[in-house]
């Protein structure tokens, strides 16, 4: 598939998943596509936890309750550090989050799953630290966003952008 097609091709999908589990060696792949995310500074501050467990799903799934969570077979939780460096003490953690969930959601398109960026949830009262209790995550780490992903049931249609001429000034 060409890069610009599964750039077009690439939804948010919420729906249901087929029983059906990803192969490690495609896991991998999808992961790494985080890992090559750019990294301000290039201190990498983005870290990935790959939940396949049945049971430990299945508590995520309590905690972000949607039919999503409850039937992918695989749920990634996208993590995030604070550190400050260089010249001026910047820091550059959610930059490098978003880099990140982004470059695996291409990835999860790419390869013909799909999945969906779910950091809204993440935001309400104590699911951070329920996230961070569930998984042994230190408290270094921020859990910033899940993707459940996995083989679609239904269909995955980017929705409607703006126009071009809208949201782009050429000058």
């Amino acid at each position: 598939m060409d890069f610009f097609d599964v750039i077009k091709r690439r939804g948010s999908y919420r729906g249901e998943f087929e029983n059906s589990s990803i192969p490690p060696e495609d896991l991998k792949i999808i992961l790494d596509a985080g890992i090559c995310a750019p990294s301000g500074y290039n201190l990498q501050t983005t870290t990935f936890y790959a939940v396949t467990d049945g049971d430990t799903r299945k508590k995520l799934a309590e905690i972000f309750p949607t039919e999503a969570t409850q039937s992918a077979p695989v749920i990634i939780v996208v993590t995030s550090k604070c550190i400050h460096a260089g010249d001026y003490n910047l820091e550059f953690e959610i930059e490098n989050y978003a880099a990140s969930t982004e470059n695996i959601m291409l990835a999860i398109t790419a390869m013909g799953y799909a999945g969906v960026w779910m950091d809204g949830m993440m935001k309400f009262e104590g699911n951070i630290d329920k996230v961070r209790k569930l998984l042994n995550i230190s408290c270094e780490e921020t859990p910033r966003t899940i993707i459940p992903f996995g083989k679609p049931k239904g269909t995955v249609i980017q929705k409607e952008k703006k126009a071009f001429s809208e949201r782009v000034h050429i000058i």
